[in-house]
C-alpha cells in the first residue's frame, strides 16, 4: 500500500490522524509520516486497515463470495480455507487461499495476488 492510498483508506473510514493512530493502536508520528511518504506502510498495518475499510462498507451492503466472483469449481473450493471458513468475503485477509493455484506463505507475497483480484479492488 502507498501513501496515497493510505490515505484514501483514512477518508473512507472517515478518521482523522489522529483517530486513526488511535484506532490501529500507533503513534500520530507514524500515521503522519505513512501519509508523506516517509515511512513504508508495515504489513500488519495495511491488514488491519483493509480489514476495517471491509467491515465498514459490509455494514451497508451484502458482499458476494470470492468463489463466486471468480467462478471456482467445487474442487478448488473444497482446498481453499476461504471455502473452509466460510469467509469467501474476507479472502483477502486469510493466508493459504488458492486464488492462482498457489499458496503464499507471507501476507506480502499474497498481496500481490489479491491487488488485482476484483474481490480486493471492491473494498479498496
Amino acid at each position: 500500500m502507498d501513501n496515497k492510498k493510505f490515505i484514501d483508506v483514512r477518508k473512507k473510514l472517515e478518521k482523522t490522524q489522529k483517530g486513526l493512530a488511535s484506532l490501529l493502536g500507533i503513534s500520530l508520528k507514524a500515521v503522519c509520516s505513512y501519509e508523506q511518504g516517509w515511512r513504508t506502510i508495515p504489513s500488519h498495518v495495511e491488514r488491519q486497515l483493509i480489514f476495517l475499510l471491509a467491515k465498514k462498507i459490509q455494514a451497508n451492503q451484502e458482499m458476494i463470495n470470492c468463489w463466486e466472483i471468480r467462478n471456482c469449481p467445487e474442487e478448488k473450493r473444497r482446498q481453499c480455507p476461504a471455502w473452509e471458513f466460510n469467509s469467501g468475503d474476507f479472502c483477502w485477509f486469510i493466508c493459504g487461499t488458492i486464488c492462482d493455484n498457489t499458496t503464499y506463505g507471507t501476507w506480502e507475497k499474497k498481496m500481490e495476488i489479491c491487488k488485482k483480484c476484483e474481490m480486493l479492488q471492491n473494498l479498496t
